[in-house]
């Protein structure tokens, strides 16, 4: 287990501009699996360059990259390595090496020499090289760990099981959700430069009075404060408001809001000494009524699905043009958002929603939290969700906040999804995740995703908006088409009686394998798949606090291998392939008719 190294939250998307270069590291590395659990660190493979090494690309998963299954279902440390230049151009600049994600653990080293370390597998996190790195050529290797404990999100745990053929045991990592624990770095590598004296960090929050928006910004640097200029910039890049100050409130005159399906994008332009950096940011305010979510003063209901960042071959690698094809998907099928089911996604995917208008539930990765109490098979006191859970979920959360908190895409923050909340000792832990959250940011709302029954939820008051994961006519009652409408209408008033806020269902579906049909519909088939979702919508159409359905899932995925997995989930309404099944056709007639 790896423990983070000291680390900065603030870390601005790198933007290249005349102030700032970058350069992309991606492409094919030298990898190397670990023979077994730390041969590396003891032996220093960083010492020296990786030998016995094959290709790799980055960003991707390594699971599926080779034919080798010891390499697919390995679990503990790999190795990666290439060589980069820095550009002569660059002297007398902050050089900063940055990863968009590696999973779960990453030591990283430079040269031979440790000079960072992160655990996590969904966010970003840097390093200053200014003094490491030399002025030509230099190595850059990263050991990556992919083994889940009860102090990681998400959480899991090592078991050894025991046999003749492995008298010592042999590692097996267990853990509590439905989706492959695929490894690697995941998302770009990138070197870029700033000027020594530079602008680190910037927030942006919107408010509107009548048709103007007023834009409240705080900037901070690492240097004495200096001359700064700050210009708003439209999307015609004309002036529309400017101001000499680190932090300020400027009035956007008759403001372009930031609207579901129809995104207006200004641009904050920051000159400070020779640093200059442009973020975009869109004007828009969230409000919140007993039964509404108000996007800009008008109801907004959710329509869309929960995700996976997965595909063939890539695994949880960013994939841009697949990115590209499934925000063509959710057009044509008339969808207005997602959840970041069960992780926070690559930035290029919030970027992309903030461009398209597509509304984002942000969740961090705290799925699969059972045994709060311990009385479910814990066999030391460790063994379930702890006081070091707890501090890291914070710590998460802190990332996330500080990663998105300026994409207007983000409307709602989701701390958890399906936690045992029917456990006691749920209540005090989501009570202080609740609390942190709130003091990062007062302004979105927060929720989480429950699959309890409403009598034992313990949690769900500390949330704005009510989530329900519901299955009727799947995991309840499989088959049994005419007791979904009467099971969920049911089970809704209940959630709303209980807590008297809007509901969200955000998940519900059946695992359809494309091309079966059957008449009349039974399990699996493309039929079934479409009828359950249409008693489903049945019962929602009847409640009026109900203000979003998010279908489960929008594309087949993969997940560890069992019985009740023929490769993968196949939930999507989309194949894994991004082709539409029957149900996707019903969908669309559907949402296009509520635009």
């Amino acid at each position: 287990q790896m423990m983070p190294g000291k680390r900065r939250f603030d870390m601005l998307f790198p933007v290249d501009n005349e102030a700032r270069q970058m350069k992309e590291l991606n492409g094919i590395w030298k990898f190397k699996r670990d023979n077994y659990y730390k041969q590396g660190f003891e032996e220093k493979w960083f010492e020296k360059p990786l030998e016995d090494v094959i290709d790799m690309p980055v960003p991707s998963s390594y699971n599926d990259i080779t034919t080798d299954q010891e390499l697919r279902d390995h679990v503990g440390w790999v190795w990666y390595e290439r060589k980069f230049a820095v550009p002569r151009l660059w002297k007398d600049q902050r050089l900063v090496l940055r990863f968009g994600s590696v999973t779960h653990h990453a030591v990283i080293y430079l040269n031979g020499k440790e000079i960072t370390r992160h655990k996590g597998g969904f966010l970003p996190f840097e390093a200053d090289v200014t003094e490491m790195a030399n002025e030509g050529e230099n190595r850059l290797t990263v050991a990556v760990g992919n083994i889940l404990e009860w102090d990681c999100l998400p959480v899991g745990h090592i078991e050894y099981a025991r046999d003749e053929m492995h008298p010592e045991g042999q590692m097996e990592q267990k853990f509590d959700f439905d989706f492959f624990n695929y490894s690697g770095i995941h998302r770009p590598v990138r070197l870029y430069c700033t000027p020594k004296e530079y602008i680190e960090d910037i927030s942006v929050r919107t408010t509107v009075d009548d048709k103007d928006g007023m834009v409240h910004y705080e900037i901070k640097t690492n240097a004495e404060e200096k001359s700064i200029k700050v210009y708003i910039l439209d999307e015609k890049n004309q002036v529309v408001a400017e101001s000499n100050e680190m932090k300020d409130m400027v009035l956007v005159k008759d403001a372009q809001l930031w609207q579901p399906g129809s995104a207006y994008l200004y641009k904050l332009d920051i000159y400070f000494g020779q640093d200059h950096y442009t973020l975009p940011f869109g004007i828009r305010t969230i409000q919140l009524t007993e039964k509404q979510f108000l996007i800009n003063g008008k109801p907004f209901y959710f329509k869309g699905f929960g995700k996976h960042e997965d595909s063939d071959i890539r695994g949880k690698g960013l994939d841009e043009a697949l990115n590209v094809r499934d925000c063509e998907l959710l057009k044509w099928i008339g969808a207005n958002s997602f959840r970041t089911s069960h992780y926070p996604y690559a930035e290029e995917m919030m970027q992309m929603a903030d461009q398209k208008g597509i509304v984002v539930i942000d969740e961090v990765p705290a799925v699969g939290m059972n045994f709060f109490d311990g009385e479910n098979g814990g066999i030391f006191t460790e063994d379930k969700v702890n006081e070091k859970t707890l501090a890291y979920h914070k710590q998460v959360l802190k990332e996330l906040y500080q990663r998105d908190k300026n994409h207007p895409c983000v409307v709602m923050w989701s701390i958890t999804n399906e936690p045992h909340s029917s456990e006691e000792a749920s209540r005090n832990y989501f009570e202080e995740v609740t609390k942190y959250i709130r003091k990062l940011d007062s302004e979105r709302p927060i929720t989480g995703t429950m699959n309890v029954d409403v009598e034992d939820d313990k949690i769900s008051q500390f949330f704005d908006v009510v989530c329900i994961n519901r299955y009727f006519g799947w995991y309840v009652g499989a088959g049994k088409i005419e007791r979904i409408y009467p099971s969920l209408k049911t089970d809704l008033i209940k959630w709303h009686e209980k807590y008297g806020k809007p509901v969200i269902v955000t998940e519900y579906g059946a695992d359809t394998i494309a091309g079966l049909h059957k008449l009349p519909e039974v399990i699996f088939s493309e039929e079934y798949q479409k009828r359950c979702i249409e008693e489903n919508n049945k019962a929602m159409d009847e409640c009026d606090f109900v203000i979003g359905e998010h279908i489960w899932a929008f594309a087949d995925f993969m997940t560890a291998f069992g019985l009740k997995r023929v490769d993968g989930n196949k939930k999507g309404i989309f194949t894994r392939e991004r082709q539409p099944k029957t149900a996707a056709f019903a969908i669309r007639e559907r949402w296009r008719k509520m635009l």
